[in-house]
């Protein structure tokens, strides 16, 4: 499973440089813009260069709204700035037809201008809320489209957590439905260190956090701290190493 960690900025990128070897991807968004806020394009440069070079740099394009040309002119204007990962928030979908529409469109912008990147479609968890596609259908549009990653959050920061809006039987099926299609699955949404062991057993390859790396566990008011992103792999490490023994154990 992958460390993706979300500073708001080029200082907390810095932070995430002192700790990389504990992190795998450095993920550029604005927490001030939404739950996949989008920075701007120099910052995503600033930090691009304030993080070694190895460890790949993602960058949110917002919960975008459902217009194609946009999203797609912001997804080019990412990958332009150097992200490696684009992540495109689905917000303003409300049927599977339109989200597919969208990541084509984001597909084609990314893959002309650097066929290597990877394009990821989130959906969010708590989509009943805002009213946009079903979470268990975002790995159908991420496949349908083209992309390589299919990725929950939660849409509104509000305390509440990934698996208060869907329990850990359900992500779990989104994580099955992704990997059938050939996909990355990503969670995220408030993620702590005690759901590390649902996430780990399930298969999730990349978990994203910022919260619980941030100073008093404020994704807003908070810093990130290289050593809470130390401890957070720490755990990541542990419980990857139980069950491991418990699948040898099982096998054996």
């Amino acid at each position: 499973m992958l460390l993706l960690i979300s500073p708001d900025g080029v200082e907390e990128a810095l932070d995430c440089a002192k700790a990389a070897e504990h992190l795998d991807i450095v993920d550029v968004k604005r927490p001030a813009e939404g739950s996949l806020g989008a920075n701007f394009p120099w910052v995503i440069r600033e930090v691009r260069d304030a993080v070694p070079a190895d460890k790949p740099v993602s960058a949110t394009v917002g919960d975008v709204p459902y217009k194609p040309g946009t999203v797609a002119q912001a997804a080019l204007g990412a990958v332009v700035s150097g992200a490696t990962y684009i992540k495109v928030g689905l917000y303003g979908c409300t049927t599977p037809e339109q989200g597919v529409e969208v990541m084509r469109a984001v597909v084609r912008a990314v893959k002309d201008h650097r066929p290597e990147a990877l394009v990821v479609a989130s959906g969010y968890a708590d989509a009943h809320r805002v009213g946009c596609v079903n979470p268990l259908s975002v790995p159908d549009i991420a496949a349908r489209s083209g992309a390589d990653a299919a990725m929950l959050d939660t849409a509104v920061k509000d305390g509440t957590r990934l698996f208060d809006h869907l329990p850990p039987d359900v992500c779990a099926e989104f994580v099955r439905r992704a990997h059938a299609a050939d996909l990355l699955a990503a969670l995220a949404g408030s993620v702590r260190q005690a759901d590390l062991g649902a996430l780990t057993r399930m298969g999730t390859d990349i978990v994203g956090v910022r919260g619980a790396v941030c100073q008093g566990g404020d994704r807003d008011a908070g810093r990130i701290r290289p050593d809470l992103v130390a401890a957070f792999r720490a755990e990541m490490d542990r419980q990857a190493r139980e069950y491991a023994a418990d699948v040898a154990a099982a096998a054996s």
